[in-house]
């Protein structure tokens, strides 16, 4: 516990401090500044006496009979600065001691696989103390120049059928996966992380239910776990909590990345992060400009999304999926809408398709992989377009069909759809217990293959 002691400026007194303040900047200069509270508001507290020396961003320390409680500055004026304390019902007094602590910083090492912490980098599985690496990195670290970034080249199966026969992904590429609530998100994250095709996994689970937490942990990821580092804030801690989970996850995926690794780094769910900027920043006094989101939100998300990505040459990648909570299953709400334009691809699923038992329900003909060209072979791109089209036809046409307006042999194209489209939709049919799929388009051709001889004349027009 620390033990402060202001008298005219009589030293400070401080003890048993380096486990919380040796994750900050400037560790030898713990009381070089202090200030007071002033005024106290739900969600944010004001200090004076400070202003000239922090930082938008910095945290500060505050110390009760209780313990050490942080806190972060989202808005400085001359004469008084805006705190946001980092836990909930942390109690303050009018004339507390604020002293300044700077950046937060994480010293992530390889021993860290395998276990869980919260947003602050503590271990929150029992499994004892984790020891720190050489290296400190800011949480509020900035992506790679641009130019220095290795090119994307390199695909990799996922397993599932459905992404890797239609949006296929590749080393280094930032996906989304949008979707509203209960269609199975977080279902469908559990199988990709489980892909082989990584040496480091990294997961931010912002904002999740806590029930669900050990079993992502346990039952996903397997054998994976060994590999794997979860951060995680349950839905009912603070909004700081929430806001710095997923930053503390790009920086350990980002000390993997430097080593040379790659990463999955997978976030569930960026929405919520930026449901917890919102609530900070709605606190500190900030006005909203789109539905209810300040422009704070539309700064944070794009810095935190370009962190993950291709390293520098000579280092490694960082492939990010992130879920995106589209609200009321509006797909062009403000979060969605700006996510979608900084990510490589976003994979769609659709309600209708959870309520017809299509699982996972992904939409084929919304979802997009912006690089999907650098994982499919020519051949394979033909072959996808074919299907694409088939699949439009399908579904076009399908009131028609049902009023009874089809009649066979009218339209060439729409015959092979109705005869081929739902054996195409039964293949892309998986569940968690499945195993992944090793050559999708294998699968898919075995698949059809099958049908057109028990159908003759489907076989022949598939000929044709």
């Amino acid at each position: 516990m620390l033990d402060f002691q202001d008298n005219d400026g009589i030293s400070r007194k401080m003890e048993a401090a380096a486990t919380i303040f040796g994750r900050f900047s400037h560790p030898e200069m713990l009381v070089a500044h202090g200030g007071r509270v002033k005024t106290i508001a739900a969600g944010h507290y004001t200090v004076t006496g400070l202003s000239h020396h922090l930082r938008l961003g910095e945290f500060v320390a505050h110390q009760t009979r209780t313990g050490v409680h942080l806190g972060e500055v989202v808005r400085v004026e001359p004469d008084i600065a805006y705190v946001c304390p980092i836990e909930p019902g942390e109690p303050i007094g009018i004339g507390d001691l604020i002293l300044r602590r700077g950046a937060f910083r994480l010293s992530p090492s390889d021993t860290w696989c395998g276990r869980t912490l919260n947003s602050l980098g503590q271990p929150i599985d029992g499994l004892g103390p984790l020891e720190n690496g050489p290296h400190r990195r800011a949480i509020s670290n900035t992506a790679p120049p641009s130019m220095t970034r290795q090119r994307i080249t390199q695909g990799f199966k996922t397993g599932v059928r459905a992404i890797d026969i239609f949006s296929p992904l590749c080393l280094g590429q930032r996906l989304g996966i949008f979707a509203g609530s209960g269609v199975g998100k977080s279902t469908l994250l559990s199988m990709l992380a489980r892909a082989d095709a990584f040496d480091k996994v990294v997961i931010a689970l912002v904002g999740e239910r806590g029930r669900e937490v050990r079993e992502f942990i346990e039952d996903t990821l397997g054998e994976n776990l060994k590999k794997s580092v979860a951060v995680v804030a349950t839905s009912d801690e603070s909004p700081m909590l929430r806001k710095m989970a997923p930053l503390s996850a790009v920086t350990i995926a980002e000390h993997f990345r430097d080593q040379g690794d790659n990463v999955l780094l997978i976030v569930d769910s960026v929405t919520r992060f930026a449901h917890a900027i919102r609530e900070v920043a709605t606190a500190s006094g900030e006005p909203p400009i789109a539905r209810g989101y300040p422009a704070s939100v539309f700064t944070e998300l794009p810095k935190l999304l370009e962190r993950a990505g291709p390293g520098p040459e000579g280092t490694g990648t960082i492939t990010a999926i992130i879920s995106i909570l589209v609200d009321g299953d509006n797909h062009n709400d403000p979060v969605a809408d700006s996510t979608r334009g900084i990510l490589d691809g976003h994979i769609v699923l659709d309600r209708s398709l959870a309520e017809e038992g299509r699982y996972p329900p992904i939409n084929p003909l919304a979802s997009v992989s912006r690089l999907a060209r650098k994982a499919w072979t020519p051949d394979e791109e033909k072959l996808v377009g074919r299907l694409k089209s088939l699949l439009h036809r399908y579904e076009e046409t399908k009131d028609l069909r049902l009023i009874g307006g089809y009649r066979q042999g009218a339209d060439p194209d729409l015959d092979i759809a109705v005869k081929q489209v739902p054996v195409i939709y039964e293949i892309l049919k998986q569940s968690p217990g499945d195993k992944p799929a090793k050559d999708s388009f294998s699968e898919l051709a075995t698949a059809l293959k099958a049908a057109a001889q028990t159908q003759p004349q489907a076989g022949a027009m598939t000929r044709r």
